[in-house]
């Protein structure tokens, strides 16, 4: 068999040198591809074109294949650029806010120049639906805060008052909650100019409005919706001028007796991120000024 096998491919090579040499003799002689060319130009030609259109086949799905590479790691580049992009935007947000708390700071100090006051920053809400407050990133360790101080913004709004002092946060009422009264003027800054003294508290039914309520307004008092209300410096507590909000609406009491008034608080309380705890303060309606309560530990 085997010499059978070595038999034939002698004949075949022999057949195929042949037709070689006579394929070159006959192009030589004739100067042309000659008849024995042309016929096995002629029988080759669907294998050629079939290599041919297997080679360009290939020769696409390398360059698809190439192109997806690169389009692939263009991505990757991309996304690592976006990455970057991301965190240096996250980077400029964060010393934005930080400049605006400096900035707020520096307004405070030049608005209120007789508040000693410092800055604090939100934590959290607490989750009660009780009550109005908010925890407060500092407390005994880290400041001069203590029980009954008033809290504002840096545009002079009061939001609240320090209740609960702790080591390194304590918790802040604001203006809506149950618990939170203050004096005011109402629709004005001072006595001379306002339309009278009242107080404003927190009141259970105003309180999911967003809103507080002045009670037992006298007669000879002119409050109408939009009038202005700040605090008047009364009982020491609180130093005068902060605005607490306007007037929404003034309704008689059910007993006949006076009227009452909601108050909308000038700033959104939950929109307050950053605010300052003032602790001290020159009061000219209360020169003896009230000592704050001493602190009340709670557990953090």
């Amino acid at each position: 068999m085997k010499a059978l096998i070595t038999k034939r491919s002698i004949i075949i090579a022999s057949t195929a040198f042949l037709i070689a040499l006579i394929s070159i003799i006959s192009v030589n002689v004739f100067n042309s591809a000659g008849p024995v060319t042309g016929v096995a130009y002629t029988i080759t030609r669907p294998i050629r074109t079939l290599v041919s259109s297997v080679a360009r086949t290939f020769g696409n799905i390398y360059a698809a294949n190439y192109r997806y590479e690169e389009l692939e790691a263009r991505n990757d580049q991309l996304a690592r650029d976006i990455t970057r992009l991301q965190a240096s935007a996250r980077d400029v947000v964060a010393l934005e806010e930080e400049n605006d708390r400096l900035r707020a700071a520096l307004e405070m100090r030049d608005r209120y120049e007789d508040y000693d006051q410092v800055m604090a920053t939100l934590v959290n809400w607490n989750a009660d639906n009780w009550s109005s407050s908010f925890i407060i990133n500092i407390g005994y360790t880290n400041s001069d805060i203590a029980r009954g101080m008033p809290v504002a913004t840096e545009y002079g709004v009061l939001i609240g008052q320090v209740s609960d002092v702790g080591a390194t946060q304590s918790t802040v009422i604001t203006v809506l909650d149950t618990t939170f009264s203050v004096a005011v003027y109402v629709g004005g800054e001072s006595a001379d100019d306002s339309d009278g003294t009242a107080t404003a508290r927190g009141d259970f039914a105003q309180m999911r409005n967003g809103l507080l309520t002045i009670d037992h307004i006298d007669e000879g008092v002119a409050v109408t919706p939009g009038s202005t209300v700040v605090t008047s410096g009364h009982g020491g507590v609180f130093p005068p001028g902060l605005t607490v909000g306007e007037v929404v609406r003034v309704f008689p009491h059910s007993s006949g007796i006076g009227r009452y008034a909601t108050v909308m608080p000038r700033r959104e309380i939950e929109a307050v991120r950053t605010m300052f705890v003032i602790i001290d303060f020159e009061n000219p309606e209360n020169p003896g000024n009230v000592e704050f309560e001493e602190i009340e530990i709670y557990s953090e």
